[in-house]
C-alpha cells in the first residue's frame, strides 16, 4: 500500500478491552462458509458457532488463521495474528 493516503490520516491508539482466542481451526458448511471455530487449546471441545455474517470478515489462511475477536456489544470479527498479538496483551 503507497503511504502517502496513510500518512494523511489521522492516527489512533487502541485501548479497548476484547475476548479473543487463536483460532486453530476451521468448519466449513456444505457452500464453503466458515459456520464453527475452534479455538487453539480448545481442539477437544465442541466448535462454536459464528455470527452468519463472520465469515465476510474472516481472511485466515493455512498458515495464519487468526484470532476471533469479540467486542463489547456483541460485535464479532477477525484479526491476523501478528496484528492483533501486536495490539493487544492478556489481561485474564
Amino acid at each position: 500500500m503507497d503511504n502517502a493516503p496513510s500518512r494523511a490520516m489521522p492516527r489512533y491508539q487502541c485501548h479497548k478491552k476484547v475476548r479473543a482466542f487463536k483460532i486453530a481451526s476451521v468448519i466449513l458448511s456444505d457452500a464453503g462458509i466458515v459456520t464453527k471455530i475452534i479455538a487453539v487449546g480448545d481442539e477437544r471441545r465442541k466448535p462454536l458457532a459464528v455470527p452468519n455474517d463472520w465469515h465476510k470478515r474472516y481472511a485466515g489462511t493455512d498458515t495464519d488463521k487468526g484470532y476471533f475477536v469479540l467486542y463489547d456489544g456483541g460485535y464479532a470479527s477477525w484479526s491476523p495474528s501478528k496484528e492483533f498479538e501486536d495490539g493487544y496483551t492478556l489481561i485474564e
